[in-house]
């Protein structure tokens, strides 16, 4: 008989479904181009924040958004494949799921980078913030590298996609439900999770987003 466990904390759930969000805006701002880029800049710089705010969270957070908790070595993903590891035990992202979680954050993290120091080569009315300390072979460079990445991080959107589609279809697991609710339905013996306070992470939050803002003003 399984049992409802709360896995995910409602930061990990916001910041989810913030950055699907933000994307999303900033993949349509993008393709618009013209005066909609200064919303592309807007939306690569709440990514900015989320993304600090997550590589904190990932440190200081809740146990299952803990870095430490779901990023596991070879070994691990053998067992997993194996079938070898117990549900009770992959209480939030299992170990593929967790590769899946730091290769996404790398891949967002040079889409960010390289975006604060692209250029608007039509116009250059919308460079990114930090361009201007750039020669414009360099800004342009960067803009390349930019739009470049962002194609990695759709193909690696479509695979989590499919990932999702599949653990429905052929393991009858609802994996977006637990990313809404927070909890997930679990089978057997459960290990007891520790979750931290909503305080610390609006703390955390409020210091990411102003970070991210600070780079306008650079």
């Amino acid at each position: 008989m399984s049992q409802l466990v709360k896995v995910w904390d409602l930061p990990t759930r916001l910041f989810h479904w913030s950055l699907v969000l933000l994307l999303a805006g900033m993949w349509y701002s993008g393709e618009q181009g013209g005066d909609f880029l200064q919303y592309h800049i807007w939306c690569g710089l709440g990514i900015a924040g989320l993304l600090i705010f997550r590589l904190i969270w990932g440190l200081v957070g809740s146990q299952t958004a803990r870095f430490s908790y779901f990023i596991k070595g070879p070994r691990n993903i053998v067992r997993y494949l194996r079938g070898e590891v117990g549900e009770g035990e992959l209480l939030g992202h299992n170990p593929l799921g967790g590769l899946m979680v730091l290769v996404m954050l790398l891949a967002l993290l040079v889409q960010v980078v390289t975006g604060l120091f692209a250029a608007d080569v039509d116009s250059y009315l919308y460079d990114g913030p930090l361009a201007k300390l750039l020669s414009s072979d360099w800004a342009e460079t960067f803009t390349s590298i930019h739009q470049s990445s962002f194609n990695i991080i759709l193909g690696l959107v479509a695979l989590h996609i499919t990932a999702i589609l599949a653990y429905r279809i052929l393991k009858r697991q609802n994996l977006v439900t637990p990313m809404i609710t927070g909890y997930k339905p679990v089978s057997g013996k459960v290990v007891n999770l520790s979750f931290r306070s909503l305080w610390r992470a609006v703390l955390i939050l409020l210091l990411s987003m102003t970070s991210a803002y600070c780079l306008l003003m650079v």
